[in-house]
C-alpha cells in the first residue's frame, strides 16, 4: 500500500517511516513547520527522507501556527519538567494540530495517488492529546473517506495507536532505526534536555524496551526521579 508518513523528525515518526520502508510501502514523508520553537526536528525529518530515498514535503504552516496560541511549543511559555502529567503537560497542546496536519497529508496523498496516510500517534499520548486518541483517528478516517469519496481512496494507518512508546522503540530497533538521528526534546537546545516530559518518556521507553539509548541528555539521570514521582503520585 503506497503510504505517506507524517514525520516530525522524532523517535516515533522516524521509527514508523523505517518500519513502513522495511515493508516496501513508503513513498513520501511530509513534515510541518508550524512555528514550533524546536524546529530543528525538521532537519531530522529531512535526513530521514534522504536516508530512505523518498520525497520530502515540508509544509509552511507558520501563519496558522501563529494563531494557535497558548502552547509552550509555539509561545514563550516555559516547558515543564517531569513525566507526562495532565496538570502540567496540557500546556504543550497545540489545538487541533494533528487534525490540520492530517487533512493536508490526505490532500497530498490523494494528489499523488497514495493509498494511506500513516501517523505515529501512540497510547502514551491519549490522556493529554485528544487528537491522538483512537476515537479521533477513527472518526477522522471516516470523515476523510467521505471528503474524498469518488476521487481517491486513502486510508489512515495508525499502527502504534494502541501501543506504548517502549513498543515503538522495540519496533524501531527491529528495522534498524538510527535513534541518535531523531529529535524529541521540547526545549530544542544543543542536546536533549533530559528533563521535559518527552525526554523523560523517551529515556524510560528505551529502558522498558531493553534497548540501549544513544541519546545525549543534558541531565541523563533526571528521568528516574521523574518516573518514581509519577508512580508514587
Amino acid at each position: 500500500m503506497k503510504t505517506i508518513v507524517i514525520c516530525s523528525g522524532g523517535l516515533d515518526s522516524v521509527s514508523l517511516a523505517h518500519s513502513i520502508a522495511a515493508d516496501g510501502n513508503l513513498f513520501r514523508l511530509v513534515s510541518f513547520d508550524y512555528g514550533q520553537r524546536h524546529r530543528k526536528e525538521l532537519d531530522y525529518a529531512a535526513a530521514c527522507a534522504t536516508r530512505l530515498g523518498v520525497p520530502h514535503h515540508i509544509i509552511d504552516m507558520r501563519t496558522i501556527g501563529a494563531a494557535l496560541t497558548g502552547s509552550a511549543l509555539t509561545d514563550d511559555i516555559d516547558v515543564p519538567d517531569g513525566h507526562y502529567a495532565e496538570d502540567t503537560m496540557k500546556v504543550t497542546v497545540v489545538p487541533n494540530r494533528n487534525a490540520i496536519m492530517l487533512t493536508i497529508a490526505y490532500g497530498i496523498a490523494a494528489a499523488n495517488g497514495d493509498e494511506a496516510v500513516a501517523t505515529a500517534v501512540h497510547g502514551g499520548d491519549h490522556f493529554i492529546y485528544p487528537d491522538c486518541r483512537p476515537a479521533f483517528t477513527q472518526a477522522f478516517d471516516t470523515m476523510q473517506r467521505a471528503a474524498l469519496d469518488g476521487y481517491a481512496d486513502v486510508a489512515l494507518s495508525t499502527p502504534f495507536v494502541h501501543r506504548s512508546k517502549a513498543d515503538i522503540v522495540t519496533e524501531g530497533a527491529r528495522v534498524g532505526t538510527p535513534f541518535a538521528d531523531t529529535w524529541s526534546c521540547y526545549k530544542g537546545g544543543e542536546h536533549h534536555c533530559g528533563r521535559c516530559g518527552t525526554c523523560v518518556e523517551r529515556r524510560e521507553a528505551f529502558d522498558l524496551a531493553g534497548v540501549t539509548d544513544p541519546t545525549i541528555y543534558e541531565d541523563p539521570d533526571f528521568w528516574r526521579a521523574a518516573v518514581a514521582d509519577k508512580e508514587g503520585a
